[in-house]
C-alpha cells in the first residue's frame, strides 16, 4: 500500500514539475494580463533582427505594384551567414494616392512601439537599397490579414477572443498617439495562435487640426464607438511618461519638432479620454 502510495506522489510530482517547465518555456504564449504581441523569444532576439535588417547582404528583390500597393514597396531577400529571410523595403516621402506618405514614420512607429512595451510592431529600421535612404521591416511568416479572415469567414476561437479583444484595445491607443488615418484590415495581421502584428505607419504622425483636437478612435467615432476599454497600466504609465524630450529620444531625427508636439498634444486627448472611462466604469475595469 505504502509502496502505491509512494508511486503515487511520485507521477503527481513529476506531472507538476513538468507543467512549471512547460509555464518556463521562452516560447510560451504571454500571460494574460501582459499587453506584448511577440513571444518573449521574438522579444529577446528583437535587436538581432534589427542588425540582420541593417547589415544582411540584398540576395534578391520584388517590387510590389499594383493598384493595393501605392508605395511600391520592395520585398528584399536578405542573407546573413546561414540566416535567409525577407524584409519589407519603402522610401515613399510626399504626397502619393491622395496622402501624405513618408518612410521615417515606420522608423518612428517601431520605436514608439517599443518605447511604450506594446510588441505589436515588427522590427523596422533604417537602411539604404538601389542607393537610397528607406525604411526595411522585418517580415512575419505564416500570418493572414483581417481581410482575409473576413473574407473566408474563418472563426476565432472563443479561447482567443479575450486575448484579442485587449490586443484591439491597444491597436486604438496606439493608432490615436500616431495619428495613423490609414488603419485598414489588411495592415492587422493574425499569427497562427491569434496574436495580432501591425504593419504598414507610412500615413501616421499627422499634424492637422482635426489630429490634434481629437482622437482617430473614440466613443465618437461616426460608425459607433471604439473605445480603449481595458489597458495595462504599464502602458499608461509609459504613456504618461510622454513629454517632448521623451519622444525626441525615443524616435530620433525620424519625426520633426511639429510632428513631436502633435504626438505630445495627443498624449493628453489619450490621458483624458483613459480618466473619463475610469469615472464611468471604475479603475479595476480600465486598468489591468
Amino acid at each position: 500500500m505504502k509502496n502505491k502510495l509512494l508511486l503515487a506522489s511520485l507521477t503527481l510530482l513529476l506531472a507538476l514539475a513538468g507543467l512549471i517547465l512547460a509555464c518556463m518555456d521562452s516560447d510560451a504564449p504571454p500571460a494574460a494580463d501582459s499587453p506584448l504581441q511577440f513571444l518573449p523569444g521574438e522579444l529577446a532576439q528583437r535587436e538581432q533582427c534589427e542588425k540582420f535588417l541593417e547589415t544582411a547582404e540584398v540576395v534578391g528583390s520584388k517590387q510590389m505594384i499594383g493598384e493595393k500597393s501605392v508605395t511600391s514597396p520592395w520585398v528584399l531577400t536578405l542573407k546573413l551567414g546561414d540566416v535567409t529571410h525577407r524584409g519589407l523595403w519603402k522610401n515613399p516621402e510626399g504626397r502619393m494616392g491622395g496622402y501624405w506618405e513618408g518612410w521615417t514614420y515606420e522608423i518612428a512607429a517601431y520605436r514608439l512601439d517599443k518605447f511604450l512595451g506594446l510588441g505589436l510592431v515588427p522590427p523596422t529600421v533604417e537602411r539604404r537599397f538601389n542607393g537610397d535612404r528607406g525604411s526595411c521591416q522585418y517580415w512575419i511568416d505564416d500570418c493572414m490579414s483581417l481581410q482575409d479572415r473576413d473574407e473566408k469567414g474563418i472563426r476565432m476561437p472563443q479561447v482567443k477572443v479575450f486575448g484579442w479583444n485587449r490586443a484591439t484595445y491597444l491597436q486604438r491607443l496606439f493608432d490615436n498617439l500616431i495619428a495613423n488615418e490609414d488603419r485598414h484590415k489588411n495592415q492587422i495581421l493574425i499569427t497562427p495562435d491569434w496574436r495580432m502584428v501591425l504593419i504598414d505607419h507610412s500615413r501616421s504622425f499627422r499634424t492637422a487640426g482635426k489630429f490634434v483636437k481629437s482622437l482617430l478612435y473614440s466613443a465618437r467615432n461616426a460608425e459607433g464607438p471604439m473605445l480603449m476599454s481595458e489597458l495595462p497600466r504599464t502602458v499608461v504609465e509609459k504613456v504618461r511618461a510622454l513629454d517632448a524630450a521623451t519622444v525626441k529620444s525615443v524616435v530620433g531625427e525620424y519625426l520633426t519638432d511639429e510632428e513631436i508636439r502633435a504626438v505630445v498634444i495627443r498624449r493628453g486627448l489619450i490621458l483624458a479620454e483613459i480618466d473619463r472611462l475610469i469615472e464611468v466604469n471604475g479603475e479595476k475595469k480600465v486598468l489591468y
